[in-house]
Protein backbone atom coordinates (compact mmCIF):
# COMPACT_ATOMS: atom_id res chain seq x y z
CA UNK A 1 0.00 0.00 0.00
CA UNK A 2 1.33 3.44 -0.93
CA UNK A 3 1.38 6.30 1.55
CA UNK A 4 1.44 9.30 -0.79
CA UNK A 5 -0.64 11.34 1.65
CA UNK A 6 0.97 10.44 4.95
CA UNK A 7 1.06 13.57 7.13
CA UNK A 8 -1.46 15.35 4.90
CA UNK A 9 -4.85 16.68 6.00
CA UNK A 10 -7.70 16.49 3.49
CA UNK A 11 -11.25 17.87 3.52
CA UNK A 12 -13.79 16.13 1.29
CA UNK A 13 -17.19 17.79 1.07
CA UNK A 14 -20.30 15.72 0.38
CA UNK A 15 -18.37 12.69 1.62
CA UNK A 16 -21.09 10.95 3.64
CA UNK A 17 -21.81 8.73 0.64
CA UNK A 18 -21.37 8.20 -3.08
CA UNK A 19 -18.30 9.42 -4.94
CA UNK A 20 -17.28 11.72 -2.08
CA UNK A 21 -17.12 8.77 0.29
CA UNK A 22 -14.97 6.87 -2.21
CA UNK A 23 -12.57 9.82 -2.39
CA UNK A 24 -12.36 9.99 1.40
CA UNK A 25 -11.68 6.26 1.69
CA UNK A 26 -8.98 6.45 -0.97
CA UNK A 27 -7.22 9.33 0.77
CA UNK A 28 -7.37 7.65 4.17
CA UNK A 29 -6.08 4.38 2.74
CA UNK A 30 -2.98 6.24 1.56
CA UNK A 31 -2.31 7.83 4.93
CA UNK A 32 -4.21 11.14 4.92
CA UNK A 33 -6.16 12.47 7.87
CA UNK A 34 -9.60 13.12 6.39
CA UNK A 35 -12.46 15.42 7.29
CA UNK A 36 -15.85 14.11 6.15
CA UNK A 37 -17.73 17.37 5.56
CA UNK A 38 -21.44 16.95 4.90
CA UNK A 39 -24.93 18.10 5.86
CA UNK A 40 -26.04 14.55 6.72
CA UNK A 41 -24.77 14.13 10.26
CA UNK A 42 -25.95 10.53 10.75
CA UNK A 43 -24.41 9.19 7.55
CA UNK A 44 -21.34 11.40 7.92
CA UNK A 45 -20.57 10.17 11.43
CA UNK A 46 -21.01 6.56 10.31
CA UNK A 47 -18.76 7.00 7.29
CA UNK A 48 -16.05 8.66 9.39
CA UNK A 49 -16.22 5.87 11.97
CA UNK A 50 -16.03 3.18 9.26
CA UNK A 51 -13.01 4.79 7.62
CA UNK A 52 -11.21 5.31 10.94
CA UNK A 53 -11.87 1.69 11.85
CA UNK A 54 -10.42 0.45 8.57
CA UNK A 55 -6.93 1.75 9.39
CA UNK A 56 -4.93 4.24 7.35
CA UNK A 57 -5.30 7.90 8.22
CA UNK A 58 -7.47 9.35 10.98
CA UNK A 59 -10.96 10.51 10.06
CA UNK A 60 -13.51 12.91 11.56
CA UNK A 61 -16.95 14.22 10.61
CA UNK A 62 -17.64 17.97 10.44
CA UNK A 63 -21.08 19.32 9.50
CA UNK A 64 -21.13 21.91 6.72
CA UNK A 65 -23.49 23.81 4.45
CA UNK A 66 -21.17 24.69 1.59
CA UNK A 67 -23.45 27.53 0.46
CA UNK A 68 -22.95 29.36 3.77
CA UNK A 69 -19.68 31.28 4.30
CA UNK A 70 -20.01 31.05 8.09
CA UNK A 71 -20.44 27.28 7.89
CA UNK A 72 -17.53 26.76 5.49
CA UNK A 73 -15.25 28.86 7.70
CA UNK A 74 -16.30 26.78 10.71
CA UNK A 75 -15.47 23.64 8.71
CA UNK A 76 -11.97 24.87 7.98
CA UNK A 77 -11.43 25.97 11.58
CA UNK A 78 -12.57 22.55 12.84
CA UNK A 79 -10.15 20.78 10.50
CA UNK A 80 -7.25 22.91 11.70
CA UNK A 81 -8.18 22.45 15.34
CA UNK A 82 -8.46 18.67 14.98
CA UNK A 83 -5.55 17.94 12.65
CA UNK A 84 -3.29 21.03 12.76
CA UNK A 85 -3.78 22.35 9.22
CA UNK A 86 -5.17 21.73 5.75
CA UNK A 87 -3.30 20.43 2.70
CA UNK A 88 -5.95 19.05 0.37
CA UNK A 89 -9.53 19.98 -0.50
CA UNK A 90 -12.06 18.07 -2.60
CA UNK A 91 -15.11 20.17 -3.47
CA UNK A 92 -17.56 17.37 -4.14
CA UNK A 93 -20.77 18.49 -2.38
CA UNK A 94 -23.76 19.13 -4.66
CA UNK A 95 -27.52 19.05 -4.89
CA UNK A 96 -28.02 16.16 -7.30
CA UNK A 97 -29.91 13.07 -6.11
CA UNK A 98 -33.04 15.07 -5.26
CA UNK A 99 -32.53 17.74 -7.92
CA UNK A 100 -35.67 19.18 -9.53
CA UNK A 101 -36.07 18.98 -13.29
CA UNK A 102 -36.99 22.28 -14.93
CA UNK A 103 -35.94 24.76 -17.58
CA UNK A 104 -33.74 27.77 -16.98
CA UNK A 105 -36.65 29.84 -18.23
CA UNK A 106 -39.15 28.53 -15.68
CA UNK A 107 -37.27 27.13 -12.66
CA UNK A 108 -38.32 28.72 -9.37
CA UNK A 109 -35.86 31.55 -8.74
CA UNK A 110 -35.28 30.81 -5.06
CA UNK A 111 -34.58 27.15 -5.86
CA UNK A 112 -32.22 28.14 -8.67
CA UNK A 113 -30.27 30.47 -6.37
CA UNK A 114 -29.99 27.79 -3.68
CA UNK A 115 -28.94 25.21 -6.28
CA UNK A 116 -26.20 27.40 -7.71
CA UNK A 117 -25.17 28.44 -4.21
CA UNK A 118 -24.38 24.81 -3.42
CA UNK A 119 -23.32 23.41 -6.80
CA UNK A 120 -21.06 26.24 -7.94
CA UNK A 121 -20.54 28.88 -5.25
CA UNK A 122 -19.94 26.18 -2.64
CA UNK A 123 -16.60 25.27 -4.18
CA UNK A 124 -15.52 28.90 -4.05
CA UNK A 125 -16.64 29.37 -0.45
CA UNK A 126 -14.81 26.23 0.69
CA UNK A 127 -11.69 27.33 -1.18
CA UNK A 128 -11.85 30.79 0.37
CA UNK A 129 -12.14 29.21 3.82
CA UNK A 130 -9.21 26.83 3.30
CA UNK A 131 -6.60 28.38 1.03
CA UNK A 132 -4.74 30.45 3.64
CA UNK A 133 -4.34 27.39 5.85
CA UNK A 134 -2.99 25.48 2.84
CA UNK A 135 -0.56 28.27 1.98
CA UNK A 136 0.78 28.24 5.55
CA UNK A 137 1.82 24.62 5.03
CA UNK A 138 3.67 25.42 1.80
CA UNK A 139 0.79 24.89 -0.61
CA UNK A 140 -1.52 22.05 -1.51
CA UNK A 141 -4.04 20.84 -4.03
CA UNK A 142 -7.75 21.25 -4.71
CA UNK A 143 -9.97 19.02 -6.83
CA UNK A 144 -13.41 20.26 -7.84
CA UNK A 145 -16.19 17.93 -8.93
CA UNK A 146 -17.42 18.84 -12.39
CA UNK A 147 -19.40 16.62 -14.77
CA UNK A 148 -19.63 15.80 -18.45
CA UNK A 149 -22.98 17.60 -18.15
CA UNK A 150 -20.90 20.75 -18.70
CA UNK A 151 -20.62 19.80 -22.39
CA UNK A 152 -24.17 18.49 -22.84
CA UNK A 153 -27.62 20.05 -22.67
CA UNK A 154 -28.61 19.47 -19.06
CA UNK A 155 -30.29 22.65 -17.86
CA UNK A 156 -29.12 24.47 -14.77
CA UNK A 157 -27.17 21.42 -13.59
CA UNK A 158 -24.97 21.64 -16.68
CA UNK A 159 -24.71 25.40 -16.25
CA UNK A 160 -23.40 24.90 -12.71
CA UNK A 161 -20.75 22.52 -14.03
CA UNK A 162 -19.72 24.95 -16.77
CA UNK A 163 -19.27 27.45 -13.95
CA UNK A 164 -17.27 24.89 -11.96
CA UNK A 165 -14.89 24.45 -14.88
CA UNK A 166 -14.39 28.19 -15.20
CA UNK A 167 -13.96 28.53 -11.45
CA UNK A 168 -11.30 25.82 -11.53
CA UNK A 169 -9.28 27.61 -14.19
CA UNK A 170 -9.60 31.03 -12.57
CA UNK A 171 -8.61 29.77 -9.11
CA UNK A 172 -5.66 27.88 -10.58
CA UNK A 173 -4.21 31.23 -11.64
CA UNK A 174 -5.12 33.07 -8.43
CA UNK A 175 -3.62 30.39 -6.18
CA UNK A 176 -0.69 29.10 -8.23
CA UNK A 177 1.68 31.64 -6.75
CA UNK A 178 0.95 30.24 -3.28
CA UNK A 179 1.81 26.71 -4.32
CA UNK A 180 -1.82 25.57 -4.54
CA UNK A 181 -2.94 23.62 -7.60
CA UNK A 182 -6.60 23.51 -8.68
CA UNK A 183 -8.04 20.91 -11.03
CA UNK A 184 -11.41 19.26 -11.65
CA UNK A 185 -12.76 15.82 -12.43
CA UNK A 186 -15.73 15.47 -14.79
CA UNK A 187 -17.41 12.09 -14.23
CA UNK A 188 -19.63 10.60 -16.91
CA UNK A 189 -22.70 8.44 -16.14
CA UNK A 190 -21.86 6.90 -12.79
CA UNK A 191 -23.78 4.22 -10.91
CA UNK A 192 -24.53 5.86 -7.57
CA UNK A 193 -27.65 5.96 -5.44
CA UNK A 194 -28.08 9.61 -6.39
CA UNK A 195 -27.95 8.84 -10.12
CA UNK A 196 -30.43 5.97 -9.77
CA UNK A 197 -32.78 8.28 -7.87
CA UNK A 198 -32.35 11.05 -10.42
CA UNK A 199 -32.59 9.37 -13.81
CA UNK A 200 -33.47 5.72 -13.14
CA UNK A 201 -31.65 2.56 -14.12
CA UNK A 202 -33.21 2.54 -17.60
CA UNK A 203 -31.77 5.94 -18.50
CA UNK A 204 -28.34 4.95 -17.18
CA UNK A 205 -28.39 1.90 -19.46
CA UNK A 206 -29.40 4.11 -22.40
CA UNK A 207 -26.50 6.49 -21.75
CA UNK A 208 -24.07 3.55 -21.56
CA UNK A 209 -24.82 2.63 -25.18
CA UNK A 210 -23.09 5.81 -26.34
CA UNK A 211 -19.94 5.29 -24.28
CA UNK A 212 -16.72 3.88 -25.69
CA UNK A 213 -16.55 1.58 -22.65
CA UNK A 214 -19.97 -0.06 -22.43
CA UNK A 215 -20.68 0.17 -18.73
CA UNK A 216 -21.56 2.90 -16.26
CA UNK A 217 -18.80 4.29 -14.10
CA UNK A 218 -18.54 3.52 -10.41
CA UNK A 219 -17.32 5.72 -7.55
CA UNK A 220 -14.15 3.63 -7.46
CA UNK A 221 -13.43 4.58 -11.09
CA UNK A 222 -13.09 8.21 -10.01
CA UNK A 223 -10.69 7.66 -7.12
CA UNK A 224 -7.48 7.10 -9.04
CA UNK A 225 -7.90 10.34 -10.99
CA UNK A 226 -8.68 12.31 -7.85
CA UNK A 227 -5.72 10.96 -5.92
CA UNK A 228 -3.40 11.60 -8.86
CA UNK A 229 -4.49 15.24 -9.10
CA UNK A 230 -4.07 15.71 -5.35
CA UNK A 231 -0.65 14.06 -5.24
CA UNK A 232 2.85 15.27 -6.05
CA UNK A 233 2.66 13.07 -9.17
CA UNK A 234 0.64 15.97 -10.62
CA UNK A 235 3.00 18.68 -9.38
CA UNK A 236 2.89 20.57 -12.72
CA UNK A 237 -0.78 19.98 -13.46
CA UNK A 238 -3.24 22.77 -12.70
CA UNK A 239 -6.30 24.41 -14.26
CA UNK A 240 -7.27 21.14 -15.97
CA UNK A 241 -10.66 19.41 -16.31
CA UNK A 242 -10.12 15.64 -16.44
CA UNK A 243 -13.05 13.67 -17.87
CA UNK A 244 -13.44 10.23 -16.30
CA UNK A 245 -16.35 9.12 -18.43
CA UNK A 246 -15.79 5.87 -20.32
CA UNK A 247 -15.28 7.84 -23.53
CA UNK A 248 -18.57 9.76 -23.40
CA UNK A 249 -17.10 13.14 -24.39
CA UNK A 250 -14.48 13.77 -27.07
CA UNK A 251 -12.91 17.24 -27.01
CA UNK A 252 -10.34 18.49 -29.52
Amino acid sequence: MTTRFEGKVAIVTGAAGGIGEAYARGLAAEGASVVIADLDEEKGEKTAADIAGAGGGDCAFVPVDVSDPVSTQAMADAAVERFGGIDLLVNNAAIYGAMQFDLLLTVDWDYYRKFMGVNMDGALLCTRACYQHMAKRGGGAIVNQSSTAAWLYSGFYGLAKVGMNGLTQQLAHELGGQGIRVNAIAPGPTDTEATRNQVGEGMVNTLVKDLAIKRPGTPTDMVGACLFLLSDDAAWVTGQILAVDGGQIFRS
